[in-house]
């Protein structure tokens, strides 16, 4: 695999990263406003003010979790790829050694 290719792969595994935390991002905006539409069926409802106010933290809070769990998943997803690029750069390069070299493969 040419240096080229290396590049290129790098590239693409890095791209597949942000797009993970892109849609991780738009998946925590849905569960936001989802929240905040949640919130304003309760206010719209025959509750106390009281119970208006404690439904909504719950929904708002519920929503951040998930919103932040999901985040955290992509975050790790997008680590994960970016880890994996740096070692196949690292194999790419020891093979091209080798061949420049004119060693064995392993």
């Amino acid at each position: 695999m040419s240096t080229e290719g290396v590049a290129h792969s790098v590239e693409a595994i890095e791209a597949e990263a942000e797009k993970v935390l892109d849609d991780a991002k738009s998946q925590a905006t849905k569960i936001v406003l989802a929240a905040k539409e949640e919130a304003e069926k309760i206010l719209l409802s025959e509750l106390t003010l009281a119970e208006v106010e404690v439904e909504c933290q719950k929904a708002v809070a519920k929503a951040r979790e998930e919103a932040e769990e999901r985040v955290e998943e992509s975050r790790k997803r997008a680590y994960e790829l970016t880890e994996g690029a740096g070692a196949k750069v690292a194999e790419v390069s020891q093979r091209l050694v080798r061949m420049v070299t004119g060693a064995a493969p392993e």
